[in-house]
Parts: structure tokens; sequence; C-alpha cells
């Protein structure tokens, strides 16, 4: 079992820059690939980044790269997304989740789900 838990969201102006924050309990975090999605009103929930277990390869949608940066530290069994360069269209609840599979790209490959975080952005 693993529970997450974001932070990090805000508001901001366009151009600013946010670090997102997700805490993961459980001994097995490291084990688990991680991402970032996000879910704006009406829409569905979209993939925003991710990061594999075994080598902390990375992966983003076309809109963020560049931007947005995934990270992990799995002796404080946390992931980052630092987020730079924000537009408007950033705006969303952005989620983290962890995933025991390998296509992190996809958002029924995860098994575990927080809470969510609102960000933002205003021009």
């Amino acid at each position: 079992q693993v529970q997450l838990v974001e932070s990090g969201g805000g508001l901001v102006q366009a151009g600013g820059s946010l670090r997102l924050s997700c805490a993961a309990s459980g001994r097995t975090f490291s084990s688990y690939g991680m991402g970032w999605f996000r879910q704006a009103p009406g829409k569905e929930r979209d993939f925003v980044a991710a990061i594999r277990w075994s080598d902390s390869r990375t992966y983003y949608r076309d809109s963020v790269k560049g931007r947005f940066t995934i990270s992990r530290d799995n002796a404080k069994n946390t992931v980052y997304l630092q987020m730079n360069s924000l537009e408007p269209e950033d705006t969303a609840v952005y989620y983290c989740a962890a995933a025991k599979g390998w296509m992190l790209t996809v958002r029924y490959e995860y098994n575990y789900w927080g809470q969510g975080t609102q960000v933002t952005v205003f021009s």
C-alpha cells in the first residue's frame, strides 16, 4: 500500500514558477514508477510527466517539455514537479500517482493516487 500527499500548488502569474511535491508512505516507494497528471474543469485527467523507478528515465507531455522537470528522491520518498514558464493553460488540479507497471504515460497503469493540489495561473 502506498499513500501519496501532494503539496506546493497555488496561484501564480503567467511566466512564474511552482514546485510541486508528493510525499509517499511505504517502504517500497523506490520500486514504483511515479507520475504527475492534471485535470482541468470539465476535462479528462491527462498525463503530464513520469519517472521510472529503475533508471529514473523521464517522460513528458509535449506541451510541458522544456518547462517542467520531474525528479525523485528515494531517500525522502518524495517526487517533485518543477514547473517553470507557467501558462494559463497549465491551470488544473495536479495529481501524483504511483505505478507498478511500465506504461507510465497511461493513466490506467497507476495503482495509487494522491488527493490533488490546485495550480492556478493568471495572465
